[in-house]
């Protein structure tokens, strides 16, 4: 199911990319830029809700969509976090931690899944969770600004990528942890 509604919402989601790294090219003051790519970032994060909501609505799940939604997911997270990072509104650990995360989780995925042992290393709520908090101080760090006249979008985006950084850490241990026994098992 290459072009289900589902699916083209997640294709959606990886042709935002180069839109709001664009933005930031556009001769627009700052302030502008920020708006209108932290409103593309959270509306093409909100596709993801929708595209697993209507796959299952529809009954339009499939293999592909599986494949594609995570893999639009970290590209989403890891342009977003590359522009974060040459806006110099995020370190380049914080970066490196989610994005390395990233790949090597993605890595042992299709290893686990080569081998038969995908249970291994399905999702679990803390990646979820990791997922909801960088979902939240992404949007929080592209503002870069004042919210209602009394939110410090960049202190809490800080606060809130720090702690995805941490809960980043945790689940790839966990992943890692689960995933051990199955590695060992293959090495003798």
């Amino acid at each position: 199911m290459f072009f289900t509604i589902p699916t083209l919402l997640t294709w959606a989601r990886i042709a935002a990319i180069p839109l709001i790294i664009g933005v930031y090219w556009l001769d627009w003051p700052m302030a502008t830029k920020n708006l209108v790519a932290t409103s593309m970032f959270v509306l093409f994060a909100l596709t993801d809700w929708l595209d697993g909501y209507l796959a299952r609505k529809l009954n339009q799940t499939s293999a592909f969509g599986a494949f594609l939604d995570p893999v639009a997911d970290k590209i989403l997270v890891c342009a977003a976090l590359l522009v974060l990072l040459e806006q110099d509104r995020v370190g380049s650990l914080v970066a490196l931690i989610i994005i390395g995360r990233e790949i090597a989780i993605s890595a042992l995925r299709e290893w686990m899944a080569q081998i038969g042992a995908t249970r291994s290393v399905a999702v679990h709520m803390l990646g979820k969770l990791k997922t909801t908090v960088q979902m939240i101080a992404i949007p929080f760090l592209l503002y870069d600004g004042g919210l209602f006249g009394f939110i410090d979008t960049r202190l809490w985006g800080t606060a809130l990528i720090w702690l995805a950084t941490v809960l980043t850490v945790w689940s790839m241990a966990y992943y890692l942890r689960k995933a051990i026994p199955e590695i060992r098992a293959r090495a003798k």
